[in-house]
């Protein structure tokens, strides 16, 4: 009975903490989305209210007084309750070691960074973002000193996003995709001109563009009776809960892909969230597992299905159709060829397959030296354009095409962008075992996606954070995460279409 009182006390109070958490995610919602700049100031200050309730909640004695109780006890739990105890536990270890006032004061500053951003970027201006990054930094540093780690402080930011993760491991990570993938993007280079995508660098209607992103999203298994498409300065994907899932997405005149890559790679997320199991998507296991696990939806979906000529095949002339003045007459395999076409970019949402993770090292490194202390952010620009010239032979002509180009950092996501490549690496896992159960080629040629769609359910998404990100890993491909079916995959297709 004492432990029936316990657990119905903390339900209870999660409950409540859930409500400020919607509340907070719908007002960040509409400043992403929308909201004039003049109404900035008053929702950061109600953000930063609800997050100190939050915070209220979690240090509260009661609380954990019953949720310590609890974790005595946990053989007298479901699996669901269990992990939710054990899960909570996590977050409060964190939360309390960061004073009260200093969580709302950076609610707000983030907040208010955002839009800061996304008007800095649209003015081409980093000095107008740069006093919120530097804040934004010192407090990551804190934060990890706060927390805690073993060998490295970005390793304390790391663990928010993929649990256990370390530098000493994305360093091989990294290490060993330089290897093996400079070689061939060396081969490519070389033969530049091979694939031509000028099909792509023309102009494609706006309009037309938002209503095939529909069809996209839709085709893929989206619901829209629960879930939102709109538009950003950085596409992302929001689940308040698995029946109400928003993303975005952006629209540029002279680049389609832009909009239609952008949109599946959001689907491909917020499938995940509109198919977490009905058992769990009430409590706080009920959205996705580790950012490198979503990744894998996100990128299998925009890439591994998405570029491919399967996937195609069934819709292209919906997409002829829609922009006859460009592709009426260009055929399937030319179409296919121009969207796989291997080029260094400066946008990393519109980067090739190969050179994607060329992006994200750039990124990776440069967190940790700013972590660290190694840079200073009134360096950055300079910074970022040397090493973009280092990795992938070219320079931003601008800081809106350059260091101000991902919205991360001003939503206080540092530790973030490795899990873009690592989610790549489990999504060619992830694929390369449904092809073994799957007819997958047949499957997206006569376009039924739904099978697509419940395998993943059924394996991945279903679970939540109920399984833990190597769990997930296991169930779904029988192994431990391995980037060989990655490099594997790149080099088999890439080597094909290159005639290398």
């Amino acid at each position: 009975m004492k432990h029936q009182e316990a657990l119905d006390y903390v339900i209870n109070k999660l409950e409540e903490l859930s409500n400020y958490n919607y509340a907070s995610s719908i007002i960040y919602w509409d400043l992403e989305t929308g909201a004039p700049k003049e109404g900035i100031r008053r929702a950061s200050t109600v953000l930063g209210f609800y997050s100190g309730e939050s915070h209220k909640i979690l240090t509260d004695q009661e609380f954990n007084k019953n949720l310590d109780l609890l974790l005595e006890n946990l053989d007298s739990l479901d699996e669901i309750n269990k992990k939710i105890m054990i899960e909570i536990k996590k977050d409060i270890d964190n939360i309390k070691k960061i004073p009260l006032e200093e969580y709302k004061k950076y609610s707000e500053l983030i907040s208010k960074a955002q839009p800061i951003w996304a008007d800095a970027r649209e003015k081409n201006d980093f000095s107008l973002f740069l006093p919120y990054l530097e804040k934004i930094i010192k407090y990551k540093q804190k934060y990890a000193e706060y927390k805690g780690y073993k060998e490295h402080p970005y390793d304390a930011l790391l663990d928010d996003y993929e649990p256990g993760m370390t530098v000493k491991s994305l360093d091989i990570f990294f290490a060993s995709l330089k290897k093996q993938l400079v070689p061939i993007i060396l081969k490519i280079n070389e033969k530049k001109d091979f694939i031509s995508d000028k099909i792509i660098k023309v102009d494609y209607d706006i309009e037309k563009q938002k209503e095939f992103s529909v069809f996209a999203a839709k085709y893929l298994g989206f619901d829209f009776d629960r879930g939102l498409l709109k538009e950003s300065a950085h596409p992302f994907s929001m689940g308040l809960n698995k029946y109400d899932v928003r993303m975005t997405t952006r629209y540029t005149i002279d680049d389609m892909q832009s909009s239609l890559f952008g949109t599946l790679h959001e689907t491909g997320h917020s499938l995940y969230e509109q198919n977490i199991g009905e058992e769990i998507w009430e409590t706080i296991l009920g959205t996705g597992n580790s950012m490198g696990i979503h990744e894998s939806q996100s990128r299998l979906y925009e890439n591994l299905v998405g570029r491919s000529l399967e996937f195609w095949e069934p819709i292209y002339p919906k997409l002829q159709e829609a922009f006859p003045d460009v592709l009426s007459n260009v055929s399937l395999e030319e179409y296919h060829r121009a969207i796989n076409k291997v080029e260094p970019s400066l946008i990393r949402v519109e980067a090739d397959e190969l050179t994607y993770s060329l992006h994200i090292m750039l990124r990776y490194e440069i967190e940790k030296e700013l972590i660290e202390g190694k840079i200073k952010p009134c360096d950055l620009p300079k910074i970022w354009n040397e090493r973009m010239k280092k990795y992938l032979g070219i320079t931003p002509p601008n800081d809106s095409d350059g260091v101000l180009q991902d919205v991360h950092w001003a939503a206080g996501l540092f530790g973030y962008f490795p899990s873009y490549a690592l989610g790549s690496a489990n999504a060619s896992q992830i694929m390369n075992t449904m092809k073994n159960k799957l007819d997958v080629d047949t499957l997206l040629k006569e376009g039924k996606l739904e099978a697509i769609k419940e395998y993943l359910g059924e394996n991945i998404h279903k679970y939540g954070k109920l399984k833990d990100p190597n769990e997930i890993m296991e169930i779904s491909t029988g192994e431990t995460p391995n980037s060989k079916y990655y490099v594997d995959y790149l080099i088999e297709k890439y080597s094909r279409l290159y005639e290398i």
